[in-house]
């Protein structure tokens, strides 16, 4: 069998993998990456970046379709085939600039560092050593001196329903359809369950049913923000079936028959072509022979790690597999700093607060820091502002008018950001200008010194943090609909 030797090898090539497998090469370390499955991993193929550029066709295809804009396009009609060709297209060059990464840093003779991968699926035989089984079933030992496990996620299985990748699909299937269905049930109202059932919406061609085993959709989020998806879900057409559970599904010959049974006891009988399955994802460690390095998992089959990514001596593991949220963002952060723990260059410990995040809905909407149910958890007294886009000239310019700024301050005379949500257009962009005030702890008389550019939807912030002082320009009482603010303590809560 062919052995070969490196300093550090990587096991997966997705966000934490990859970004683990940089940082090593960084660290002058010889590096191997091993993958079995896509280059990139749910990253980029059947996960962030394809679903993504659905979401974006889909939304380019919504609003080329509307008649409110001074212009009418005629004959628009969406191709099913055309949009998946265009999503491989993209998943295809986020992977060819891996690779070409890898390539140029491939080993050559003299060099102190280098990538190599290898195509395969990984099992350890003790901390030092696995075997890696290629497409061709041929074999070759793998020896390093550290390793990180980066084998992500797959999609969770419906305890009673299989999927069959035709007409019962998973995230992993959306590829494999002829055409746009003319109905689709989706089973999960989570934030890739909202994702999709707003995709197939925008298209128009799909009449869509969304599945809620609770009261109302993303229920980690206050009830403010959740209600906001949900109208918004239901303006684009969604049909949603909250507190219900699915009791079976019937396999007909022109159809599938769903049959839900509703908490007040009614039953709905639904008639759908595809039903999508979306109830969460699950940590990928067959094949890897954890058992043969001593690997502790959870109940829910994640690795345990230390605050170092440690999962046993020499062997780390970052991204979806070690438990924490499962977002590129959180993936590449552990993937870097497993390249650091392992090089013993760690300067300050992982810092899981006031991660930003982005749900690709109708609109998009983005979240960083604390929301009102965590700091009630939390006992923190804060006041919220909420300002409305209509309110902000460019967002009346671009016809999208529909979001909000919601901010979350600490309750004193020179408060602090503790959070905030944004609904709209750009609204990552908001929350990447918010993300450092919260991290530096500026008050906000530090904060109002900056001066925002015009037309901006970043001036709807400098409006909604004036409006805490009374000092904005468009004022409450002339519009009690499009400007809000509340308090809350943990003694009383009050509400003006």
């Amino acid at each position: 069998m062919e052995k070969l030797t490196f300093d550090v090898c990587v096991i997966g090539s997705g966000p934490a993998g990859f970004a683990a497998a940089m940082r090593s090469y960084d660290f002058d370390k010889h590096v191997c990456i091993v993958e079995g499955g896509h280059v990139g991993g749910a990253g980029i193929v059947n996960g962030a970046l394809s679903s993504k550029t659905m979401w974006e066709l889909s939304k380019d295809f919504s609003i080329a379709s509307k008649t409110d804009r001074g212009y009418q396009a005629v004959g628009l009609k969406p191709h099913y085939h055309e949009m998946i060709r265009a999503v491989k297209q993209a998943a295809g060059e986020k992977q060819y600039q891996i690779l070409s990464q890898i390539e140029t840093f491939s080993r050559k003779e003299g060099c102190n560092k280098s990538l190599t991968m290898l195509k395969g699926w990984a099992k350890f035989q003790d901390k030092k050593r696995l075997i890696v089984t290629r497409p061709d079933g041929s074999e070759v030992e793998v020896v390093a001196d550290d390793f990180v496990v980066a084998t992500g996620s797959t999609p969770r299985e419906h305890p009673t329903i299989k999927t069959d990748g035709k007409r019962i699909i998973n995230s992993d299937h959306i590829d494999r359809l002829e055409a746009f269905p003319k109905r689709i049930m989706i089973v999960g109202a989570g934030i890739v369950g909202c994702e999709f059932a707003t995709i197939f919406a925008n298209f128009g061609q799909t009449k869509v049913h969304l599945l809620d085993s609770q009261n109302k959709v993303i229920p980690f989020e206050d009830d403010d923000v959740s209600g906001y998806v949900n109208e918004k879900l239901e303006d684009i057409g969604v049909i949603m079936h909250h507190e219900a559970s699915l009791r079976e599904v019937r396999d007909e010959k022109d159809h599938i028959k769903i049959i839900l049974d509703h908490k007040d006891g009614h039953v709905v009988v639904v008639p759908v072509d595809v039903v999508l399955i979306s109830i969460g994802r699950v940590p990928q460690t067959k094949r890897l022979g954890l058992e043969k390095v001593g690997a502790a998992t959870t109940e829910r089959g994640l690795l345990q790690v230390d605050d170092e990514c440690r999962v046993t001596d020499h062997i780390y593991a970052a991204g979806d597999i070690s438990g924490n949220m499962a977002l590129v963002n959180i993936a590449e952060m552990e993937g870097r700093f497993a390249a650091k723990a392992i090089n013993h260059c760690i300067k300050y410990p992982l810092n899981y607060k006031n991660i930003s995040t982005i749900m690709f809905f109708s609109p998009e909407v983005s979240a960083i820091g604390l929301n009102e149910k965590e700091c009630q958890r939390k006992n923190i007294a804060y006041k919220v502002i909420h300002y409305s886009h209509a309110l902000i000239s460019r967002a009346i310019a671009m016809r999208a008018t529909s979001g909000f700024f919601k901010i979350i301050v600490s309750d004193e005379e020179d408060p602090i950001i503790l959070g905030m949500r944004a609904a709209g257009p750009q609204s990552a962009a908001a929350v990447v200008f918010i993300a450092p005030m919260i991290n530096s702890g500026n008050r906000l008389s530090e904060i109002m010194k900056t001066v925002h550019p015009h037309p901006s939807i970043s001036e709807g912030i400098q409006e909604c943090l004036r409006a805490l002082n009374n000092k904005n320009i468009f004022k409450w009482k002339a519009f009690p609909d499009k400007i809000k603010f509340w308090t809350w303590k943990p003694e009383t809560e009050a509400e003006a």
